[in-house]
């Protein structure tokens, strides 16, 4: 009965150390991927959203400033640009010319509508401030012009009168848009001294405001291609003349229009 005993504890025994020497498997740990290193919570990072690029205007660059430019060639445009290197067919004629309700030295004197009406206006705003102006020349046509720079020529030259006179198609008059002012008057019509006089220097500081801008300016002969004519007055509508007004500029250079 004893040794029964003693082999029954030894057996127990050895079942018991036996238990302890290996650790019992993981279910999952043989299907672990030793390649992969799991994300702590600490250096995972959500998937940022793409950021938004800020819209761009028509022209691709961000934040420019995009100049409208007027029309500068169309027959219809108050924008039409006439000079030298610009001129317009013999058969033009503006299809809405209408004599302006204002002072005229003749009766034959027309402009188109727009520029009349704004003529109008113009000179209401001057009889106010105790000027009186009036037309002397609007509207021309092709072989009126002609006929006005054959003249000048067979007078002074060509060289002279080309300084002067625009040759025909070169002119704006042709346009419809364009006018030669005095005073009522008359006094230095058609002269340099106009610009010394009440008329001159009231057109010249308030024109713009009409819409009408000095269109061969003193000292700009070489880009204008006409000497200072301190009486001719071209329309462009307000808001250009404005601007053409503020630049400081001829047409020409406004434009970028210079050979």
């Amino acid at each position: 009965m004893l040794k029964m005993t003693k082999m029954l504890i030894a057996f127990l025994l050895i079942v018991s150390v036996g238990g302890c020497g290996k650790k019992a498997k993981t279910p999952n740990e043989d299907n672990l991927n030793p390649t992969e290193t799991p994300q702590s919570q600490e250096t995972a990072q959500p998937t940022a959203e793409p950021e938004e690029t800020p819209a761009s205007n028509d022209d691709g660059n961000e934040g420019d400033i995009v100049m409208e430019v007027p029309d500068l060639t169309s027959l219809d445009s108050i924008n039409l640009i006439v000079n030298k290197q610009r001129p317009l067919g013999e058969d033009y004629e503006p299809a809405d010319l209408v004599k302006p309700d204002v002072p005229l030295a003749k009766s034959s004197v027309t402009m188109r509508q727009e520029a009349a009406e704004a003529m109008k206006i113009m000179f209401d705003a001057a009889k106010e401030d105790g000027i009186s102006l009036m037309i002397g020349s609007g509207y021309r046509s092709y072989d009126y012009q002609k006929t006005l720079y054959n003249n000048y020529v067979a007078r002074d030259g060509e060289e002279e009168a080309n300084r002067y006179s625009a040759k025909p198609g070169q002119s704006e008059h042709q346009t419809g848009l364009a006018a030669d002012l005095s005073g009522t008057s008359g006094n230095c019509y058609l002269k340099g001294c106009f610009k010394d006089t009440d008329e001159g220097v009231w057109l010249k500081e308030n024109a713009w405001k009409y819409g009408f801008i000095l269109r061969y300016p003193e000292g700009k002969e070489e880009i204008t291609g006409y000497i200072f004519e301190p009486w001719h007055y071209r329309y462009f509508g307000t808001e250009e003349a404005q601007k053409i007004f503020e630049s400081g500029l001829t047409v020409e250079e406004y434009y970028n229009l210079q050979d």
